[in-house]
Formats: structure tokens, sequence, C-alpha cells
């Protein structure tokens, strides 16, 4: 056998790995390095290792309640991108090729417009004299502006208009493997939509929505831009207390603590859910 047909994938998939190492290693290694080195006052960082910003992570309340905030607006995120993308990608599914081209294009658009645009887009909704709030005060609904900016309900809503289309497309493309003769099947024999969607379409989806889900979770949990600008700075996540002990308290080893604490956890989540939606629905990963 040619030794050289045996390392030509090796050397294919070189440049993919040494990407990755520089990209993706290498900075996780530095930030976890940088953690374990004491703050110095003045902003300098001491010589001496030492798992002091990991013990005053641990029991400060301050950085609990964030740590709370964070997978909590995390999990809700998720939770409403599912309820909205499942649907959205089955009638995709549906659609007829032109439409569903057009359909396609609806979907992924938002995607091609920067984040920070598309959130500042939603701080004009949803301000005091924004566009929502002036229909709400036209109609007669309400007397005065409801207050959304600056909330965790505004964060929530923006974020789910940022990620919803990485759930779209994940459940769409289970779609693509779903076998429609079982729709057929079970509508012969008198199950109403409701039923099948949840009976038969749903489990086979799964594989989408945990994959779907999975990303749409770490992207909430490490999004910054969204409740750095919809939040403020009362309403903290870890992304922006990460900012802030970088550049405004200049205590580098907590910020990169406080982002080696997050990256675990959304590991740990990640990993465990993966494991328990395989094994609730294991026929389906067969």
């Amino acid at each position: 056998m040619n030794p050289k047909r045996n390392v030509l994938p090796y050397w294919l998939t070189a440049p993919g790995v040494l990407m990755t190492l520089a990209f993706v290693a290498l900075p996780l290694v530095i930030t976890l390095s940088l953690s374990l080195f004491p703050f110095l006052p003045g902003g300098g960082v001491g010589e001496q290792m030492t798992i002091a910003n990991y013990a005053e992570i641990a029991r400060d309340g301050y950085f609990h309640e964030i740590f709370t905030r964070t997978f909590g607006l995390a999990a809700l995120v998720t939770l409403f991108c599912i309820v909205v993308g499942v649907p959205e990608a089955y009638v995709l599914s549906r659609l007829s090729e032109r439409w569903r081209a057009v359909s396609i294009v609806i979907v992924l658009g938002p995607m091609l417009i920067s984040v920070v645009v598309r959130t500042l887009g939603w701080a004009i909704l949803l301000g005091n004299e924004g566009v929502i709030n002036k229909l709400l005060l036209a109609s007669g609904l309400v007397n005065e502006p409801v207050k959304m900016m600056f909330t965790f309900t505004g964060v929530v809503v923006a974020l789910v208009h940022v990620l919803v289309p990485f759930m779209v497309l994940a459940v769409w493309a289970s779609l693509q493997k779903l076998d429609r003769t079982t729709e057929q099947a079970a509508e012969s024999l008198g199950a109403g939509l409701s039923t099948v969607l949840r009976r038969i379409v749903f489990p086979q989806v799964i594989p989408g929505v945990l994959s779907g889900g999975l990303i749409v979770f770490a992207l909430a949990a490490s999004a910054f831009a969204t409740p750095a600008i919809i939040g403020g700075r009362r309403l903290k996540v870890v992304p922006t207390t990460i900012y802030d002990e970088f550049l405004g308290n200049l205590n580098w080893p907590l910020g990169a603590a406080l982002a080696v604490v997050l990256v675990v956890i959304v590991l740990t989540v990640s990993i465990g859910m993966n494991r328990f939606v395989e094994r609730r629905y294991k026929q389906v990963f067969q």
C-alpha cells in the first residue's frame, strides 16, 4: 500500500487543525493560565499561581446572581426558539420550491446584518418613545409607556429574534430526512394535526432540535452586544461582567476566571443535555 495515500487525509485536515489550535485552543489556554494568577492593585498581574479568583467567584453572591441570570436567560431564549423555530421549520419544509426559496431568504436575511444593527433596531422598537409604545398609546391599550428597554423581557425578545434562525435551519435539516409516510399512516388512523406533530413529527426531528438548542443556548449564554444594549448597565450577565472586569476594573485574572467558568458550565450543560436527550429518544439516534 502506498504510504503517501495514508498520510493524505492528515495533510488535508492540517489547515483546519492549525486554525483550530491558533484561534480556539491557544486563546483558551492563555485565558486559563491568566485566571490562575492574582490581581495586583493598579491593574497588574502577580507572578505566583493561585486559585483565589475562582474562590472569589464561588463565595461571592454577586457572581452567583449573575450566573443564575445568564443561564436562566439562555434557557428561556432556547425554549422560545424551539417553540417558534420548530413550527416555522415544519411550515418551511411543506412549502413549494418557489415559496420555500423566498422563505429561506426571509429566515436567513437577518443573519446577513450585524447583530449590533439588529439589536439597535430593537432598541428603537422597545424604547419609551419607540414604535411599539406609540402604537400602544395610540390604540388606548395603555395610558403610559410600557418599560421594555433595560429589562430582562426586552433582552429575551431581542435574543430570540437574533438566534431563532439557527434553530430553524437545524430543524429544517432534520425534516429533510423525515419519513412522510408515517404522517399519512397516522392521519389514516384518525390522528389530528396536533397529534401528528406531537407524536410523529417532533420525536423524529429531535436531533435537529437538540443541535439547534445547543447552538442557541451557547450563543445566548455568551451573548454580549444584545444584553449590553437592551439590558443596559444594570442588567448584568456574565459576558458584560467579563468586559467590565477586563476593561473597566483592569482585573484581567478575575475576568479570565469568569470566562473559564462560563465555558465550563456551557460545556457541562451541553454534554449533559445531549446525553439525556439521546437516552430519552435513543430510537431516533440509532
